[in-house]
């Protein structure tokens, strides 16, 4: 299971950061790491503080955005210590183990996303996420290093699997959740078509697509519940032609 949860670094400044995460992947055998636009990698200082982890260095993607990074990815959770206007669906790093790790979810991949590390994940970036991944801390002093951060995570995600070694029965008949690509394709396709019947003011836009979007990602929707919504919207399009 540990190999369908995908850490994802998005612009990090310093490449010791990098190895420090690596090291702490692989204390809780977890192997993939991708890397959107780092400003220094690969790097001497990464290798260095890897310590050994150098292998998850060599076999890091590098990506020029997140879209890009996660677009085969079914589930995004992206870590923020800080809240937002419009409320997101949460979960603490034990909840997002508690919830994934088990063999019912053995086909999905899971993207959890940290940000930089003056500034954390921009809003745009948090758009493109299902969940707010949030590690409880002291709330007067809630800012944790990235490799410690990550550290956190992997270990909840480490124990959760250890806890978990039998397997359970799956339902093999359920259709594939769609991934971050298809799911991009659907919204952009919502939005065109919310514009094209006239239900989209231009000076709300961006606050009801937002809003969409968390109604939606709350669904978790299949690949064939994607292709049924889509044929309504061509079907409202085409009808608005008329």
């Amino acid at each position: 299971m540990l190999s369908n949860f995908i850490i994802v670094l998005v612009e990090t400044s310093h490449p010791g950061n990098i190895g420090a995460v690596a090291r702490a992947m692989k204390n809780m055998q977890m192997s993939q790491l991708r890397l959107v636009n780092p400003k220094f990698f690969p790097h001497a200082d990464a290798t260095s503080r890897a310590a050994g982890a150098d292998d998850i260095l060599r076999h890091a993607g590098i990506y020029a955005d997140l879209q890009t990074a996660i677009a085969d990815c079914h589930v995004v959770l992206g870590a923020s210590a800080r809240d937002r206007t419009i409320s997101w669906p949460e979960l603490t790093a034990r909840q997002c183990a508690e919830k994934w790790v088990n063999p019912n979810h053995h086909s999905k991949k899971f993207a959890l996303v940290f940000g930089r590390e003056s500034s954390g994940l921009k809003n745009y970036e948090l758009d493109l996420c299902h969940y707010l991944l949030r590690i409880p801390c002291n709330k007067t002093f809630s800012s944790l290093n990235l490799a410690s951060a990550v550290q956190v995570v992997s270990y909840e995600l480490f124990v959760t699997t250890s806890q978990n070694q039998i397997c359970l029965p799956g339902n093999h008949n359920e259709e594939p959740l769609a991934n971050a690509l298809q799911m991009q394709a659907f919204y952009d396709h919502l939005h065109q078509t919310i514009a094209d019947i006239g239900f989209l003011h231009p000076d709300r836009s961006k606050s009801i697509m937002r809003r969409l979007r968390r109604i939606f990602n709350r669904a978790e929707l299949d690949t064939k519940e994607v292709d049924i919504l889509r044929g309504i919207f061509r079907f409202a399009q085409n009808h608005n032609n008329k």
